[in-house]
C-alpha cells in the first residue's frame, strides 16, 4: 500500500470540508455581512441569489449531505460568476485570461465542485453514511 492510497479518502474529506466551508464563507460575507463585507447585495438581486447559493451550498458541501446535485448547482453558478463578472467576453488585452481578470478563484471553484458532482462526497460524509458509503 502507497503512501497516498492511505490517506486519499482522509484528504478527499478534508478537501471537500475545507473548499466547502470556505465558499460559504463568501455567501455569509454576501448575506449577513460577516467578515467585514465590503458590501451587503440588495434582496432579489442576482449577486444576493449568489450569496444564498454560496452560503447554503458551502455547508451542505462541507458536511457531504446531497453532495452531488448542489456541488453542480454550485459548479454552474461559478462559471456564470466567471463569464458574467470576470471575463465579461472580452478579448482584448488578455481579458480571458483568469489571472488578468481576477477569476481564478471562480475558476477553482467551477471545476472542484464540478469533480464533486461527480465523485460524490465520499464515504466520509453524510452521503456516505445515509447512501452507504458513496
Amino acid at each position: 500500500m502507497s503512501i497516498s492510497t492511505g490517506y486519499e479518502r482522509a484528504a478527499y474529506a478534508v478537501l471537500r470540508i475545507v473548499s466547502g466551508f470556505m465558499f460559504s464563507c463568501h455567501g455569509a460575507q454576501k448575506i449577513l455581512g460577516w467578515f467585514n463585507a465590503p458590501f451587503q447585495p440588495e434582496v432579489g438581486t442576482q449577486m444576493w441569489i449568489g450569496g444564498i447559493i454560496e452560503l447554503v451550498a458551502g455547508v451542505l458541501i462541507a458536511v457531504g449531505l446531497l453532495t452531488r446535485p448542489v456541488a453542480f448547482i454550485a459548479s454552474g453558478m461559478m462559471a456564470v460568476a466567471y463569464f458574467q463578472f470576470h471575463w465579461k467576453l472580452a478579448f482584448a488585452n488578455m481579458a480571458w485570461a483568469p489571472v488578468v481578470n481576477q477569476g481564478e478563484l471562480a475558476v477553482l471553484y467551477c471545476f472542484l465542485f464540478l469533480l464533486f458532482a461527480i465523485r460524490g462526497a465520499g464515504p466520509l460524509s453524510i452521503d456516505g453514511r445515509r447512501l452507504g458509503g458513496v
